[in-house]
């Protein structure tokens, strides 16, 4: 006789996961979530290229950009966020609409006037502003008040890529910003910032030879053709007041001409009369 099953204490079917330990695992990472958030929120936003505002409050939706570039971390979503506020005993974030913030913010770093500083910064700008940035400086993008710059090309591409997915690194030359004016502040240990960077304090990469070309077409119009014919004109067919203009003094000239013809006809008679 083969023996009785054990009521009550059978294997589960295999590929299932008890409830159970399903529920256990979600909790496990729902706390490890919101260990690694205290830690980016509460002490080292910069380490991930994060600003908070004033009241220590950084956008979710910046938040998770930054978590997608981590290793582990980019399956994380805005309702994996907001399970760590609701079922979380004491949480230690609190939401705020589309913000996020961590609640011990005892070791947040604050912007400080920078003190010593590297010789090159590294920032980047959307690929689209290529042709214009290097002669009207660098300014604020993506609602920040702040031109955020980092010590690592690496760090600034991450960034950028928030923004652009292949966006242009620019390389500023601190000592000519500071000789320019610029005032620099630091947050944290991996970023700094700057109202504005005025040109010629930075280099950017050449231009594409085509967008160069179409640069330069841009600033130096084409000079139109000089008339090969006396008494012709050139005519723009881009302006279609001045083509009307045109045509209109073409024909006073062809009036004038032929009367000019005339008197002349009447002159010779006359002579001959005479």
């Amino acid at each position: 006789m083969s023996p009785a099953p054990v009521k009550g204490n059978s294997a589960p079917a295999e590929g299932h996961i008890p409830e159970e330990t399903e529920t256990m695992a979600n909790q496990k990472s729902s706390k490890e979530l919101a260990k690694f958030l205290s830690y980016v929120l509460g002490r080292r936003p910069d380490e991930f290229g994060l600003i908070p505002d004033p009241e220590g409050f950084v956008k979710i939706k910046d938040l998770l950009k930054a978590l997608n570039e981590e290793e582990g971390w980019r399956h994380v979503r805005r309702t994996g966020i907001e399970e760590i506020v609701l079922t979380i005993p004491d949480a230690p974030l609190e939401i705020s609409e589309k913000r996020i913030r961590a609640v011990n913010r005892e070791h947040l770093p604050q912007m400080k006037n920078a003190g010593e500083l590297p010789k090159l910064l590294y920032t980047c700008v959307r690929k689209k502003a290529h042709s214009h940035v290097p002669e009207k400086g660098i300014f604020p993008i993506g609602g920040f008040p702040w031109v955020i710059l980092a010590p690592e090309k690496q760090l600034a591409e991450r960034m950028g890529k928030r923004f652009d997915p292949s966006p242009l690194m620019l390389t500023v030359q601190v000592q000519q910003a500071l000789d320019a004016g610029v005032h620099f502040q630091s947050f944290g240990e991996t970023l700094y910032l700057a109202e504005s960077l005025p040109s010629g304090t930075f280099m950017a990469p050449p231009l594409p030879k085509e967008k160069e070309e179409a640069r330069k077409k841009k600033e130096k119009p084409e000079k139109k053709p000089v008339p090969k014919t006396p008494g012709s004109f050139y005519v723009d067919f881009a302006d279609p007041e001045k083509k009307k203009r045109n045509l209109h003094e073409e024909k006073k000239k062809e009036i004038r001409k032929e009367k000019e013809k005339r008197m002349r006809r009447k002159q010779k008679q006359k002579m001959w009369d005479d």
